[in-house]
């Protein structure tokens, strides 16, 4: 293509938006019978197709696939596939640490013992969570959900939260130490109250 047409082609990306192009791929059956499921949700219009795009920006910035990512508020961590047979064990090829000052490469062994703490550490902040909610207490349900159900009632708790965050702040009235928000900032919602509208 030349460069007239190249020109051309992005100044019609940026006038015309909304235009529709055609894609066609060729891959194996066994890999297009994956992936074609996964090209209909990235290329899906709407908030279901913009949330897979931004979930797949880790993808972009790495230079190996990433196999996996861990992100906290300021820091984050990334495991470097594809995994290696090394005898009976698997190691990533590396990974990458970001944090506030700190941007560093980590070799195979380094990214494999950061994933094995990562995911130790995964583990028991679930367990913990279920224990402190008591989830074994509740009956099981099945993982798949009624989406447009589940979608409808999230979205109603939601906005119910936002409704009383938007409300006017109360002054602090010392009370109980088990009251709802007693001693709390009054612009600060109790752990409780971060949950939700229906809190005990």
């Amino acid at each position: 293509m030349s460069i007239f047409h190249r020109a051309l082609d992005r100044l019609a990306d940026c006038i015309w938006t909304g235009r529709k192009v055609n894609l066609r791929f060729t891959a194996e059956y066994r890999t297009a019978c994956y992936a074609v499921p996964i090209i209909k949700k990235l290329l899906a219009e709407g908030a279901d197709g913009d949330a897979y795009r931004v979930a797949l920006i880790p993808w972009h910035e790495a230079e190996r696939p990433p196999y996996a990512f861990y992100e906290g508020d300021t820091s984050r961590c990334r495991i470097d596939g594809p995994l290696q047979e090394a005898g009976t064990d698997l190691l990533p090829l590396g990974g990458l640490i970001l944090s506030p000052g700190v941007t560093a490469h980590l070799d195979p062994f380094e990214a494999r013992a950061l994933h094995e703490k990562m995911q130790q550490a995964i583990e028991g902040v679930i367990r913990a969570w279920v224990q402190d909610y008591d989830l074994t207490a509740r009956p099981p349900v099945p993982e798949h959900f009624d989406r447009r159900r589940a979608d409808r009632k999230a979205k109603a708790m939601i906005a119910a939260w936002a409704s009383e965050c938007s409300a006017p702040a109360l002054p602090i009235v010392p009370g109980n130490a088990d009251d709802c928000c007693s001693g709390e900032h009054e612009d600060a919602p109790c752990s409780a109250c971060r949950k939700g509208p229906g809190h005990d």
